[in-house]
């Protein structure tokens, strides 16, 4: 397991780098109204975070990503591999963020999510401090 979390750690530094320069080309390097990471992190999506409180099965890649939020910060329900955050820890940040990614997950991730077992990595998007987007993507296993 820790072998696995240091190549998870690795490739986390390698993806925010590449994230970066991804978004630095495409919204022009320099401007002042280039987004810039304001927040991310990785979580495992594990059962817990499939259903709600009250044991409900979620519907959507959003709910299960907001409840996997919920669970970390609200609930102590902590997967191995769940990173910490400061973002998400109020309900009010936790409602922008399942309202930020609905309908904004691809169809074949939203399916991955939905099922559990996979890790996902999220980042909140801004211009100082603010948040204004957020995106989720499920890195590839590491073959190191």
């Amino acid at each position: 397991m820790r072998s696995a979390l240091r190549q998870l750690d690795r490739f986390r530094r390698i993806s925010l780098a590449c994230a970066l320069l991804l978004a630095a080309s495409a919204s022009g390097v320099g401007t002042a109204a280039a987004q810039e990471p304001i927040e991310g992190y990785m979580a495992w999506i594990g059962p817990q975070d499939l259903v709600n409180s009250r044991g409900q099965r979620l519907s959507s890649a959003a709910q299960v990503i907001r409840q996997d939020r919920a669970n970390f910060h609200h609930f102590g329900r902590r997967d191995p591999g769940d990173e910490w955050d400061r973002f998400f820890a109020t309900p009010e940040n936790r409602d922008w963020l399942e309202r930020a990614l609905t309908g904004r997950i691809p169809g074949w991730m939203a399916q991955e999510i939905l099922r559990g077992g996979v890790f996902v990595e999220v980042t909140v998007w801004g211009r100082g401090g603010r948040a204004q987007a957020v995106t989720v993507d499920i890195p590839e296993p590491c073959g190191c």
